[in-house]
């Protein structure tokens, strides 16, 4: 069944898809806490806050804002829904350069985030089962 970006349901969902592979994917060897501010929400929340977290060794996001973040990244729910769920480079640097992501803290952490997050058929299959369950 699939659920808005975001929501509870999504998060709960994609939650459990990770959970499902979490002994099969590669371990996450740069620590970085993100948080993430989502405007222009388009179900019950004008604004969504999340965080996606490193340091256990594993990819974590969560609902809500972490006290120590080293970065801050705020976008429009779309062009969020476009870079987490598609995972497309293109759009994030056409994003950014537009001027519709705005990032606060270490910007060095979060370009070394995409050079460093490890990747296997696992985690493609994680991506591939958000996609699916994401309206």
């Amino acid at each position: 069944m699939a659920h808005p970006f975001l929501s509870d349901e999504w998060m709960e969902a994609a939650r459990s898809i990770r959970a499902q592979y979490s002994d099969q994917v590669p371990e996450v060897e740069v620590d970085l806490r993100i948080n993430q501010i989502v405007t222009d929400v388009p179900f019950g929340h004008e604004v969504v806050h999340t965080h996606l977290d490193t340091t256990s060794g594993g990819v974590v996001m969560e609902l809500g804002l972490l006290d120590d973040a080293d970065v801050t990244v705020t976008a429009d729910y779309d062009t969020a829904k476009a870079l987490f769920v598609d995972q497309d480079p293109a759009i994030a640097m056409q994003s950014f350069m537009n001027g519709k992501i705005k990032v606060q803290g270490d910007m060095m952490k979060l370009m070394a985030m995409q050079t460093m997050l490890p990747s296997n058929e696992f985690t493609d299959k994680i991506s591939e089962e958000i996609k699916n369950i994401t309206e």
